[in-house]
């Protein structure tokens, strides 16, 4: 009797996850601080501008296969410190740029609560259905991230890319990533000059690092 001998099982590699480095821009401008700024293209404070040179030096020891960035000013000056240490070139996505706050632009937390009768923690709620009057809602505004999201992660598989944006757009993106209701990002901090760091799995996205400022958390 012949006995056949069984193959040997041959190890099924998991291919390499993409990781996504979510970048909000520095500290803006005193008179836009606690404002809804959104489409408003303000420049970085003092403090804003140090924030980015910090934020580069620590992303230089990092790898970064590409870049890709909102075209907004606050955006541009915070990534340029770290275009110039890394020798990268960017890729600008104009719909990266932040969530249009329509009739609350330029409004602070309280009188958007007392002209529009809703409380501050419920922002985001407000935005998810009907949105900010005039300006978008939560559909939309997924609506034109969803693409820029598909475009990086399938031309970046098994990279590591930086994407500088806004805040908004951070929380959005997270949503997407996570399949989460916008409002459930309210859990979450996005700081200025923040990382938060996404690896990307065929089966799940994973948050490896939220919100983590070098500025704030590496200098004494």
């Amino acid at each position: 009797m012949t006995v056949k001998k069984k193959s040997p099982r041959r190890k099924v590699t998991a291919p390499p996850a993409t990781r996504l480095l979510l970048i909000r821009h520095g500290e803006v401008e005193a008179k836009y601080q606690g404002v809804f700024g959104g489409k408003i293209d303000m420049n970085l404070s003092p403090r804003g501008k140090q924030q980015a040179k910090i934020l580069a030096d620590y992303l230089r020891v990092k790898t970064i296969d590409a870049v890709y960035a909102s075209p907004m000013k606050r955006v541009q000056q915070t990534l340029a410190p770290t275009l110039q240490r890394h020798g990268k070139t960017q890729t600008v996505i104009h719909d990266l740029r932040e969530i249009d706050f329509g009739d609350w632009t330029g409004l602070d937390w309280h009188e958007v609560r007392d002209k529009f009768n809703f409380a501050v923690h419920e922002w985001l709620d407000q935005i998810e259905h009907p949105g900010a009057p005039n300006g978008e809602s939560g559909k939309s505004f997924r609506a034109r991230l969803e693409p820029c999201l598909s475009q990086i992660v399938q031309q970046h598989r098994g990279q590591n890319v930086a994407v500088f944006c806004h805040g908004g757009v951070i929380r959005a993106l997270l949503a997407i990533l996570l399949e989460l209701p916008l409002p459930k990002t309210n859990s979450f901090e996005v700081e200025y000059a923040s990382i938060t760091q996404v690896a990307i799995h065929p089966h799940m996205a994973e948050i490896e690092l939220l919100n983590f400022t070098p500025w704030r958390d590496l200098v004494a």
